[in-house]
């Protein structure tokens, strides 16, 4: 039977990404439900098709006979049968999209770059054997490895356009950047690249394994490197992560880190006070030595 329901439904080219016309109200989240769920049969017919008798002899007719559907309701859906296998790739580019125009601008904005690519892992994520086969049938299939590049090609090309328009005169550069210049787009791009990159090593790692493990923490470990490769300084502005002591605190109530600092501010109300600065990709041990030699000296003083 072919469930066709062309009354509730339009053609996903018709708006951005595939966004619904109509946004809001029952029959809108009906209709887009309706959507999201025939495209995902549609999808789960073009997998197991491929699967089973291979990808090049498997046509658009037998992924609709097989989902239950006609040719024509396959093309509204799908331009074509490798387009079939990526289907929640535009609905994810329209939430990362948002995300990126509703941030903060406080926030920093490598962090918001990398919250809007962590939506693409949780979409592989909800469905790990879906994602797994899926990951395995593209090693196979040259066509469906081409196609991945261009989808992966536009989460690039959004974080990058985001970045650039960060980028402006209140913003803290290191001191050989050309501002306004190429070095604007040539981080953005490098950055946005770091990324996406980042995202893809660590997913892939994931689904070889099976789609098992804390595959978020892995990417957040990854981020963290970038972050401290690309981005050493914060620009001003953006929210600095450190040590904040409340008035009054004690040790016992702080973490170790503010512990420390609580003794280093109340050790000897009568001594002098020492200040030191270091880059915050400085190794530890190389940040203590040169706080211990000016100590050092000061009492040698």
């Amino acid at each position: 039977m072919d469930r066709d329901h062309s009354s509730s439904e339009r053609n996903p080219s018709e708006h951005p990404a595939g966004r619904p016309a109509a946004e809001g109200g029952a029959g809108s989240r009906r209709a887009a439900a309706q959507r999201q769920q025939m495209r995902q049969d549609l999808a789960t017919a073009a997998m197991e098709l491929f699967a089973t008798q291979g990808y090049e002899e498997t046509t658009v007719d037998q992924i609709a006979a097989a989902a239950g559907v006609a040719r024509r309701t396959f093309f509204r859906y799908f331009r074509s049968k490798e387009e079939a296998i990526f289907p929640d790739h535009d609905d994810t580019l329209v939430r990362v999209a948002d995300l990126l125009a509703s941030a903060d601008s406080e926030e920093h904005p490598l962090d918001v770059v990398c919250r809007g690519i962590k939506e693409v892992l949780r979409m592989y994520a909800s469905t790990p054997a879906v994602s797994v086969a899926r990951y395995q049938l593209i090693r196979q299939v040259p066509a469906l490895r081409e196609r991945e590049i261009a989808v992966v090609a536009r989460y690039e090309r959004l974080f990058t356009r985001y970045l650039l328009g960060r980028f402006d005169a209140a913003e803290e550069t290191p001191p050989s950047w050309q501002r306004g210049g190429d070095d604007d787009s040539m981080l953005a791009e490098v950055s946005a690249a770091a990324v996406v990159a980042a995202h893809n090593h660590v997913l892939r790692r994931w689904l070889r394994a099976g789609g098992h493990g804390d595959v978020e923490s892995q990417l957040d470990h990854s981020f963290a490197v970038i972050r401290g490769t690309f981005w050493p300084t914060p620009p001003s502005g953006a929210r600095r992560r450190g040590t904040v002591v409340a008035p009054g605190a004690t040790s016992d109530s702080l973490s170790p880190m503010e512990a420390a600092a609580v003794s280093a501010l109340s050790a000897s109300p009568g001594g002098e006070v020492l200040i030191t600065v270091a880059r915050t990709d400085a190794p530890l041990d190389l940040v203590v030595d040169s706080i211990r030699a000016a100590l050092a000296g000061s009492q040698a003083g």
